[in-house]
């Protein structure tokens, strides 16, 4: 399901305008980009997490030019679904 996808079905369900439905939803994901940026995770109960995770410093291989290369410890974002969550999906599949 894309975005827009996502914008047409909240618009038809709701019965609110389209544009108002997707500037709440480019804000929503905007509002949680800025939120991990600064390190701070988001907690939405009964959905998931949207939390940043530490990765180690770590030697990989550049297989092209047969060399060593060492990739620097950093951050990436990450999302956790909540149990309930997870359990839904499970009963559906």
């Amino acid at each position: 399901m894309t975005k827009a996808e996502i914008v047409n079905q909240i618009s038809k369900n709701s019965g609110i305008e389209r544009v108002v439905v997707q500037k709440t939803i480019e804000m929503f994901m905007e509002t949680i980009k800025e939120s991990l940026t600064e390190g701070n995770n988001v907690y939405l109960r009964g959905f998931g997490s949207f939390i940043v995770k530490n990765r180690a410093a770590k030697t990989a291989r550049n297989i092209s030019k047969n060399t060593t290369i060492t990739i620097p410890a950093h951050k990436v974002p990450s999302f956790k679904p909540a149990k309930t969550f997870v359990a839904q999906v499970k009963e559906n599949n």
